[in-house]
């Protein structure tokens, strides 16, 4: 099932076509990416996948990819992972989740962890702990480039530069927006009823947050963390909502040590 050189595999899963990054030699370690896109690319995975064999799908929507006619929110992602974990056979696999994707991955969790050994979300959304009042999580939609950049790192000047994206860049940054909204937006960033569910989660869970996070907090997560039985949380100092980006280091001695 490995496939040391990073090829993307092509795969239809109950008519959705789906694109998967695998690499690496080892134990499964299946990556669900959030908001900003693909991470399979990014420095972290490489090094994990030293010791991991990484299995990571672009969410149908993001990377230029279409959405299919009839994907209307977050358990459309659900049911589609479950098919994937399926029709690879993933045993024991580790599941990490980042941001949106941690969400997902916490909704296939309270269904089933038949395929997991251990669960790591990053900066996750999918609750709402506080009030109908409280703003739990920054409205990414509503502020400019600069103010969400601010918010979601702990050096700004690491950010994407979306002004020097090209045009068939610029598309597809328009494109992971428009799948965000499509999986996020209604209810914001969360579903009512996953806090009521996530008492079933059942395998070691690791929360990894960023200390300077302030769309998602890290007081956020301590409440994430809380309804998840026996998990544990570490928060990486000078970090923001991408820890793995701007503390890859850390990161993955965090990972790595949970995973072992």
């Amino acid at each position: 099932m490995a496939n040391d050189d990073g090829n993307s595999d092509r795969m239809t899963l109950q008519g959705v076509d789906l694109e998967v990054v695998r690499k690496g030699a080892g134990p499964p370690l299946f990556l669900l990416h959030g908001g900003a896109g693909p991470v399979a690319g990014l420095p972290f995975a490489d090094r994990l996948a030293e010791r991991f064999e990484i299995v990571a799908p672009t969410h149908p929507g993001f990377g230029g990819s279409p959405i299919p006619d009839h994907f209307d929110g977050i358990h459309d992602l659900k049911f589609l992972y479950l098919d994937l974990m399926d029709a690879l056979d993933m045993r024991d696999a580790a599941m990490m989740g980042f941001s949106m994707g941690g969400w997902a991955a916490c909704e296939i969790a309270v269904m089933t962890t038949e395929r997991l050994s251990r669960l790591v979300l990053v900066d996750s959304v999918g609750i709402k702990p506080g009030d109908r009042e409280t703003r739990d999580i920054a409205d990414v939609f509503g502020m400019p480039a600069e103010e969400l950049a601010a918010l979601a790192w702990h050096d700004p000047s690491k950010a994407p530069d979306i002004d020097g994206l090209s045009e068939e860049q610029l598309a597809i940054h328009a494109g992971n927006r428009i799948a965000l909204g499509l999986y996020t937006w209604e209810p914001y960033m969360h579903n009512p009823k996953l806090r009521h569910r996530l008492h079933r989660i059942d395998v070691p869970t690791l929360l990894i947050w960023g200390e300077s996070d302030r769309l998602v907090t890290p007081a956020y997560g301590e409440a994430l963390r809380a309804m998840i039985p026996g998990a544990e949380m570490t928060v990486i100092p000078e970090a923001g909502h991408a820890p793995q980006a701007e503390r890859p280091d850390a990161f993955v001695e965090r990972v790595t040590s949970f995973l072992s």
